[in-house]
């Protein structure tokens, strides 16, 4: 039967630098469960670290939680690729800590970047920096994530920094690219009209969460399908078998 999954497919947990200590896996489960979010995706800065701990906290609660990550490319483009299998995003993984910068985080100036368990326990601080360009470009990386079952979206394009649209200008024909993500700043009639080429690929909303506040106040979408999976939402994505996205 099709229904509306609430989904947010752009969250960071402590890992990223940026984010506050709150955003551990049972506080982002937890608060999930509370506020009706169907769906979340881990998507911390250039590293999978914390997702297991995520989807262990998320066992037993309505929550599905899809492994991902924010990725930026050597373009300085931030892209959110997701992925439906643990096997898949452990290859992606491998794919990213290739292609890393290999320089040490200063947690002074950028934060630091904790890997917890799923019942926020601190196991490890990252010391690679994590904010920082990867040496792949940007149609690499999505043929590469695409080739591993996965999809891209690109992030926040409304945003002036780390942005497709204002970095490039443009989307690239051919791009393996499944959406275009908007930021809690703008709507979606706004994004559209601000910028001409959303009109050629489909759009969601997400929270880009770094804080609590973000996740539970940002924007959400509706993607209406059967099932709470990653195939389901590609279709709901192009509109394919009754499937279809509202922001």
């Amino acid at each position: 039967m099709i229904r509306c999954f609430v989904a947010d497919l752009h969250v960071h947990s402590v890992l990223s630098p940026c984010a506050a200590v709150e955003m551990t896996p049972r506080n982002i489960v937890w608060h999930a469960a509370e506020h009706g979010v169907d769906i979340i995706a881990v998507t911390d800065h250039n590293a999978g670290d914390n997702v297991r701990a995520v989807l262990e906290a998320a066992k037993g609660t309505p929550v599905t939680v899809l492994p991902g990550m924010e990725v930026e490319t050597k373009e300085e483009i931030h892209v959110v690729a997701l992925f439906d299998k643990m096997r898949s995003f452990q290859e992606w993984e491998k794919v990213v800590e290739d292609h890393r910068s290999g320089r040490l985080n200063d947690a002074d100036k950028f934060g630091a970047q904790f890997v917890v368990d799923a019942e926020d326990n601190l196991v490890r601080v990252k010391e690679e920096m994590l904010l920082a360009a990867l040496t792949l470009g940007l149609e690499e990386l999505c043929d590469r994530v695409e080739a591993l079952g996965g999809l891209c979206i690109a992030s926040h394009v409304d945003r002036p920094a780390y942005s497709i649209l204002y970095k490039l200008g443009f989307i690239p024909s051919g791009l393996k690219l499944a959406a275009a993500e908007i930021s809690p700043l703008i709507k979606k009639e706004d994004a559209l009209r601000r910028f001409p080429a959303l009109a050629k690929i489909p759009i969601v909303a997400s929270s880009d969460a770094h804080t609590m506040d973000d996740f539970i106040g940002g924007p959400k979408t509706c993607f209406h399908m059967e099932q709470a999976t990653l195939p389901e939402i590609r279709q709901a994505l192009y509109s394919e078998n009754r499937r279809e996205v509202v922001l």
